[in-house]
């Protein structure tokens, strides 16, 4: 399943591609296309790969219950169709192959709409989702050159409407998709329903971990993990599972980036199982990749893992250096709003069958987490610093239930992308 346009700016070593593809991107998100006429926006050399990607540079949104503005900024202008659906109500909007580089919160949710979602929906092709608090129609769709013809503005006004109006909408919706042609399920859809996971044990060989009171170490805690994990996830339609390590082998944390990079991973679930120095914390936690951390817990964990090896993520070989920083934001900007979706459906799944400790969605600097283009979430099982913690972490039967919670809560996130997809 690919998810996101913007992977394809990475091989799979984790270099960027040609050095003229990332210049006419940068020029096009510093709105520089027209002053440079030989690197206009998405145009690169002849049968240059990314020639006709474009670029959401900026989003915004903002209303109430009864009337939704949302606006995006484009470097071109691009061509798009819509289509409303029910069960659940949504609007989609489908574009060219796009990279979205505004940040996650310029779209929160708001007044109707109930949440934004958008990336690759098939070869060449984007796709932006507005799920709807209450049934919608857009009564504005506006495009317009702003900024003296530097940006190209799209407006979306979505207003309330009622359920038997809504229902006539989508009937009447005879969109067909560009990437699919008139038959959803056509063979030459590019498009697999098939998510691929990769299971990452923490530790392992030499680097054993933390160690409980009881003399159990995280190595071989999180490999037993792994492998409940992965037997419940083969359990599950639609889903490939690789591991990163499946014996008592040390891997450094490139090598586990680049283990999830090669399988093209569509998401990385790295498991873990710490020690701290407050013996009384104990419960689960689930991080996301952040800069700054949330707390000073998720910090020393993270300063904790990190030690291991001096990574910094991808390599980026073939760009400037302020040209590569760029793109690895954008891809990060991306995959964050994927990561924290899967972080939050393993929440729901654990709520009131794994004690979780306070504010259990925390995020910090874990460099296994900074592929920039995989989806990647850390899963704190527990704390071997506490006795109680490692009784249950050390259990087959707590492990293998465990196990089925954290695999059901891939399925909804895959359920999730599926849906929005349709």
């Amino acid at each position: 399943m690919r998810l996101f346009a913007v992977r394809r700016y990475f091989d799979r070593s984790g270099a960027l591609a040609p050095a003229q593809m990332c210049a006419g991107l940068l020029l096009a998100m510093l709105g520089l296309s027209a002053c440079l006429p030989s690197l206009a926006f998405a145009q690169g050399p002849p049968g240059d790969a990314g020639s006709d990607r474009h670029v959401a540079i900026a989003a915004r949104i903002a209303g109430d219950d009864s009337r939704v503005r949302l606006v995006l900024d484009f470097g071109r202008e691009p061509d798009f169709t819509l289509r409303y659906l029910e069960n659940p109500d949504r609007i989609l909007v489908d574009l060219p192959e796009t990279v979205f580089a505004f940040a996650d919160d310029s779209v929160q949710p708001r007044g109707l709409i109930s949440a934004v979602r958008y990336g690759t929906s098939g070869e060449g092709r984007a796709r932006m989702v507005f799920g709807l608090a209450s049934p919608a129609r857009l009564d504005l769709v506006e495009s317009s050159e702003v900024a003296g013809g530097q940006l190209h503005r799209v407006v979306f006004d979505a207003i309330a409407i009622d359920r038997a109006a809504f229902s006539a909408q989508v009937a009447t919706s005879d969109w067909t998709d560009p990437a699919r042609g008139d038959d959803d399920n056509s063979a030459g859809d590019p498009l697999s329903d098939t998510l691929t996971i990769v299971i990452d044990a923490g530790h392992g060989g030499i680097d054993g971990g933390a160690e409980g009171p009881a003399g159990s170490m995280e190595k071989h805690i999180t490999l037993a993990f792994a492998e409940a994990f992965k037997a419940a996830l083969e359990a599950e339609d639609g889903i490939r599972v690789a591991m990163t390590r499946t014996d008592d082998r040390f891997l450094s944390l490139s090598a586990r980036v680049r283990i999830a990079r090669a399988e093209e991973a569509d998401l990385l679930v790295s498991l873990h199982a710490d020690s701290i120095r407050i013996k009384s914390l104990r419960g689960a936690t689930v991080y996301t990749l952040s800069d700054k951390a949330s707390d000073a817990v998720a910090q020393s964990l993270a300063d904790q893992e990190n030690s291991e090896d001096g990574i910094v993520g991808a390599r980026l070989e073939n760009a400037p250096e302020a040209v590569a920083a760029i793109l690895v934001d954008l891809a990060r900007t991306e995959t964050r709003v994927f990561s924290t979706g899967l972080a939050q459906q393993v929440l729901n799944s654990f709520e009131g069958q794994v004690k979780l400790i306070n504010n259990p969605l925390r995020h910090a600097g874990f460099r296994v987490l900074q592929a920039p283009d995989v989806p990647s979430i850390l899963v704190e099982m527990g704390y071997l610093s506490n006795p109680e913690d490692e009784k249950l972490l050390t259990d087959a039967q707590w492990r293998e239930s465990t196990a089925r919670l954290l695999a059901q809560s891939v399925q909804n996130y895959r359920k999730t992308i599926l849906a929005g997809r349709q």
